[in-house]
């Protein structure tokens, strides 16, 4: 909520009116492991009841370490990826970010973060159409292991390239 407060949104009047809601809620959890039916059906959900509640769309975000609770299964990604992707695509009134945190995500897994986006946020000044963006990236496992993408997270995110996962 700080970054909002910052940026001049009345964080407590918008979480009041229910136009905010920031939460730390794991229930797309299912006895601790990532599901991602869940997830996309808690997403769909929300987006309903937004748009039943006079809004006009619904704005998410989520913190891929977070999300992926203590099982840390990040092999489960390619596919909750791609269908998110395609969730977006089929729901035009929502959007999202997905966080990557460089420093505390494998080297693969932020790879595939950058294949997966159309577009990504670096920090909040700076965002940019994603020119590593790879559509096909459930089917495409070569691409994971790019070294081009390894140079692109070392310019963007200031981490130098490590060896290949």
């Amino acid at each position: 909520g700080s970054y909002l407060a910052a940026s001049g949104v009345d964080v407590a009047r918008e979480t009041g009116r229910g136009a905010l809601i920031l939460t730390s809620d794991r229930s797309h959890l299912a006895h601790g492991l990532f599901d991602a039916d869940r997830m996309i059906s808690l997403l769909n959900d929300e987006l309903i009841q937004a748009l039943a509640d006079g809004y006009q769309g619904l704005w998410a975000t989520g913190d891929m370490t977070w999300e992926f609770g203590p099982e840390q299964n990040f092999e489960k990604l390619l596919d909750y990826e791609r269908r998110l992707e395609e969730f977006f695509h089929r729901n035009p009134r929502l959007g999202g970010v997905c966080q990557y945190h460089a420093d505390t995500l494998p080297q693969a897994v932020m790879r595939h973060g950058l294949a997966a986006h159309p577009a990504f946020v670096v920090n909040e000044t700076l965002a940019r159409i994603n020119p590593y963006y790879c559509p096909d990236i459930a089917t495409d496992q070569g691409t994971l292991a790019s070294a081009e993408l390894d140079r692109a997270l070392a310019r963007f995110f200031a981490r130098p390239a490590q060896r290949a996962d």
